[in-house]
């Protein structure tokens, strides 16, 4: 699955994915960009 990095401003394939719960009920996924270390998140169905 591939996510937005907002630092290197490029789609990213998510290194170590894992579903989470945001406060509004909205399911995502997060995990972090394989190139720069930053936290990466896609919103929708996991």
């Amino acid at each position: 699955m591939q996510a937005y990095c907002m630092k290197c401003r490029a789609k990213r394939e998510i290194k170590n994915p894992r579903s989470v719960i945001f406060k509004n009920g909205r399911p995502a996924t997060q995990g972090v960009c394989p190139v720069c270390g930053t936290k990466v998140f896609r919103i929708g169905k996991s």
